[in-house]
């Protein structure tokens, strides 16, 4: 069977990616639809990066973050859409086992660093709201810098274990993968072999990258809430509530699909209500993240007018 196996990785070149529905008109709007996001997604969020980048006045720790997570949203959407809006033109949704491997590798280098940002940007919250005069100290330039090395070298770490123990499994045709990319449940259930050890390292890993960040994230609101109640001015409160209400909107967009996808049994596998979840934490979370913080952020919107008049006037 050993032999067997290793005969049929040998021969698997490349894979099929299904996609959405083979209807002509219902693969022709969800095209327009999902173009439309993800040039949207590339505007708005390097619109961020460019308005933090121009502006003194964010050149923070907290717009440090978040020009950091608007270039993760950019990187993130273009590994997985530009493959799967070519394969709803093309007839022919092939992808090379080198390509799926690294797609694969990539999006969770990506999708595991979102996930270590939102903690990192939760500490910062509540370093800022709950010692607002050590805020500097705490949060210098340097620890900022080592927080994103952290958070990078966790992200290539997860990502490396993720993709190594999937593909190197024996896959055994037909090599159609029922995902529109290269996503680690769809994968494992083309594999000839037990994937048990998978299920029970897949679930390690989701408790340390998902629910690990979570609780930090959850035990940071809940710090920053209690002393959100002890300021006496209304609008004081009101403004700390602001500050914190774009970053609890987008981690419940985010964590909820990834905890359903990552950690359950591998027996509760649905390919048609994946591929929606991976949708909803990859593209819609990254289309929105942009309007969250712009709408909901002063200094974003300041900026962005600031900016707006300097090049009227030149």
């Amino acid at each position: 069977m050993q032999s067997l196996g290793k005969e049929n990785h040998s021969c698997v070149s490349e894979f099929i990616l299904i996609g959405f529905s083979s209807e002509t008109q219902v693969r022709m709007a969800v095209f327009a639809l999902f173009l439309l996001l993800y040039l949207t997604t590339l505007v708005g969020n390097g619109l961020i990066v460019m308005l933090i980048y121009l502006d003194s006045h964010l050149h923070t720790p907290m717009y440090l973050f978040l020009s950091v997570l608007s270039l993760v949203d950019m990187s993130y959407v273009t590994t997985t859409v530009p493959q799967m809006l070519v394969n709803m033109v093309c007839p022919q949704r092939t992808i090379s086992w080198g390509a799926c491997a690294a797609q694969m590798f990539i999006f969770l280098v990506l999708g595991i660093a979102e996930c270590v940002l939102y903690a990192i940007m939760a500490y910062d919250r509540y370093v800022a709201i709950c010692f607002p005069l050590h805020y500097m100290l705490l949060m210098s330039r340097s620890i900022c810098v080592k927080m994103v090395i952290v958070c990078w070298s966790i992200s290539i770490a997860g990502a490396l274990i993720y993709t190594v123990f999937t593909m190197h499994l024996p896959y055994c045709g037909p090599y159609k993968i029922n995902h529109f990319f290269c996503e680690v449940p769809a994968v494992l259930k083309l594999a000839c072999a037990d994937t048990s050890f998978n299920d029970r390292l897949d679930f390690i890993l989701g408790f340390i990258l998902l629910l690990v960040p979570l609780s930090l994230i959850l035990a940071s609101y809940v710090l920053i809430f209690a002393s959100i109640f002890r300021v006496r001015s209304a609008q004081g409160r009101l403004k700390s509530f602001s500050t914190c209400a774009s970053h609890v909107t987008v981690v419940t967009m985010f964590y909820g699909p990834a905890i359903i996808m990552y950690m359950r049994p591998g027996s509760w596998y649905d390919p048609e209500r994946d591929k929606k979840l991976a949708l909803f934490y990859n593209v819609v979370s990254a289309f929105f993240n942009p309007i969250i913080y712009s709408l909901r952020n002063k200094d974003v919107k300041e900026a962005f007018l600031k900016i707006f008049r300097v090049r009227r006037t030149a």
